[in-house]
């Protein structure tokens, strides 16, 4: 599943060279990001190392992971809005065993600044951390 998540975010941005135009296209990603609700807004769920502040959060529901996020920075929340596309609603197994080549891929990294390639590594980091707390609380029987 996160493999056709994956080659289809891969098509859409490879029709566009222009890197103005993928920044227009990952931006209004964000705008179509869910609402995050204010009581989700908390320290706890602030991603560490990021320079914007970027909240995520996840459920497991019914053996997937459900991610939500936001951020205060446009571009910011586009980035984790390309993220959740890709991993939300993914099993546990699947998040963890997906390398984020993709963002290779997409040149992304080298388009960003160094702090926010430092906060794209963060998203993912605790994207697999929760991963990994799920999958550890289903092998154990507590979720």
């Amino acid at each position: 599943m996160i493999k056709q998540r994956i080659d289809t975010l891969l098509n859409e941005f490879s029709e566009v060279s222009d890197w103005e135009e993928r920044y227009r296209r990952i931006i209004a990603k964000g705008k179509n990001l869910a609402p995050l609700p204010e009581e989700a807004r908390v320290e706890a769920n602030k991603v560490k190392g990021c320079q914007s502040q970027v909240w995520l959060f996840a459920e497991l529901n019914e053996g997937k992971v459900i991610f939500h996020a936001d951020s205060d920075a446009s571009i910011v929340k586009g980035i984790i809005a390309l993220l959740l596309e890709i991993y939300s609603g993914a099993t546990p197994d699947e998040i963890l065993q997906t390398e984020a080549k993709f963002i290779d891929q997409l040149e992304l990294k080298q388009h960003l600044s160094m702090n926010r390639s430092n906060g794209l590594a963060a998203m993912l980091k605790q994207i697999s951390i929760y991963a990994f707390a799920f999958k550890t609380k289903m092998q154990m029987g507590l979720a």
